[in-house]
């Protein structure tokens, strides 16, 4: 349970949603398997139907069906199916290297004019690679290069349609036609489109994941910077009491001896207090012109009030406190309220429609203080892709910086809960 200034909600695995692997986080030979397969299987198929060929070539001068000849699969004819997805394999680290690869494998298997079935799919797979891998220009010129190449062989080679597939030639291509040319750049334009779309698509999510881990940083400083703030808020109050103390020490020292000892005792317990909270952070940073605070920050003094606050804003709460109620260190106490200030907060905006109730448990130990925040809420809505908070780790590295141990997460019984346990050093009540 979180909150943060912009309302967001950092509960990890609340309501997840299921998300596939991208095609680029596969194992790279997943793809090229596939499509051995389907190529060998679909071009057995094809070259056992009735009729071949797109109209485009199954059609005469005169608009009359023509059966064409194929070329029968044979050794040659399987090993050019398989090579182009085993070329597919360089894809990833080499995408130019496999786009002329396949390309040359593809011109090869057309001009043996074997049945006509998914032999291109290795190829289609192979322009989009360079393009998704930032080489555009290449991917482009390369298709075009690659289908330029097989209409250049193919009008010097080839054959009529009625004689294509003749078993005395070893291309028995037929010649290119004005219908089979458009059919050609629209095919190859498809693939060139959808690499580009990839490409767009991974440039925003990068861009994406960037700006969220800025903003995570931010947010990041932004807590450490108002938890330097109040741990400046617990030093200048103990040294505000130190300097009255001493004070009050020199006036009476000649004249109540018995007052003086008291006034240095305290001096004593808050610089101890004092020293034990510089320690636990390295530097502490505040705006200038922010004047000195005159009273300790919140505490589990103030639980009562922030219970009372909770409810009023119309949420059910159930507080159990076990154990001996005593002082704790100001920085315990601090973290413990904040904690279930911060839990309660994000209880109110994130649980959902009511009736939604709190339970606050904590537990005071020999050694430690266990903070504990339950709610029955059913959670973030599936529809919330933003959960940018920084409560959840706001909490955690106030637990982390007492040498305490912090958990948040959803509950099997539903609802979300947060569990904290901070050390208690006895020889330093606060």
């Amino acid at each position: 349970m979180t909150s943060s200034p912009s309302g967001a909600d950092d509960r990890p695995g609340v309501q997840g949603r299921l998300h596939l692997p991208l095609p680029s986080m596969w194992p790279v030979w997943i793809v090229p398997a596939v499509l051995a397969f389907f190529q060998v299987m679909g071009t057995l198929g094809a070259q056992r139907g009735d009729t071949q060929g797109p109209p485009w070539v199954r059609q005469n001068l005169s608009g009359e069906d023509v059966a064409p000849h194929i070329q029968p699969l044979d050794g040659l004819g399987l090993a050019l199916l398989l090579a182009g997805p085993a070329l597919l394999l360089l894809r990833r680290r080499h995408p130019a290297v496999t786009l002329a690869g396949v390309g040359t494998v593809t011109v090869l298997f057309m001009l043996r004019a074997y049945a006509w079935g998914p032999g291109l799919l290795s190829l289609a797979v192979a322009i989009v690679a360079p393009v998704v891998a930032g080489q555009r220009l290449f991917a482009w010129a390369g298709t075009f290069a690659v289908m330029g190449g097989y209409f250049a062989v193919s009008a010097v080679i080839g054959v009529p349609f009625e004689q294509r597939g003749r078993a005395d030639q070893f291309f028995p291509v037929e010649e290119p036609s004005l219908a089979g040319l458009s059919f050609a750049v629209a095919w190859a334009v498809v693939p060139l489109i959808s690499g580009e779309l990839i490409r767009m698509r991974a440039q925003r999510a990068a861009a994406s994941a960037r700006t969220r881990a800025e903003a995570e940083r931010r947010q990041a400083s932004e807590e450490r910077l108002r938890m330097a703030r109040e741990l400046h808020d617990v030093l200048a109050h103990n040294i505000s009491m130190i300097n009255v103390q001493a004070g009050v020490a020199l006036h009476l020292i000649d004249q109540d001896p018995h007052q003086a000892r008291t006034a240095l005792a305290a001096i004593k317990e808050a610089s101890k207090e004092a020293l034990t909270e510089m320690r636990s952070v390295i530097g502490v940073l505040r705006s200038q012109g922010e004047s000195a605070p005159r009273a300790p920050t919140a505490g589990l003094d103030r639980l009562d009030e922030l219970l009372g606050r909770a409810r009023s804003a119309g949420l059910t709460v159930d507080a159990e406190i076990t154990g001996e109620r005593r002082p704790l260190p100001a920085g315990t106490d601090l973290a413990a309220f904040r904690i279930v200030q911060e839990s309660l907060t994000n209880v109110s905006r994130h649980a959902g429609p009511g009736p939604v109730t709190a339970r606050v448990r904590i537990a005071y130990g020999d050694r430690e203080i266990s903070v504990r925040v339950d709610d029955d809420g059913r959670g973030v809505s599936l529809l919330d892709d933003h959960p940018g908070g920084s409560g959840i780790n706001g909490m955690r590295e106030r637990a982390a910086a007492l040498g305490g141990t912090f958990s948040a997460g959803p509950r099997p019984e539903g609802g979300f809960g947060v569990r904290a346990t901070l050390p208690i050093d006895e020889e330093r009540p606060g």
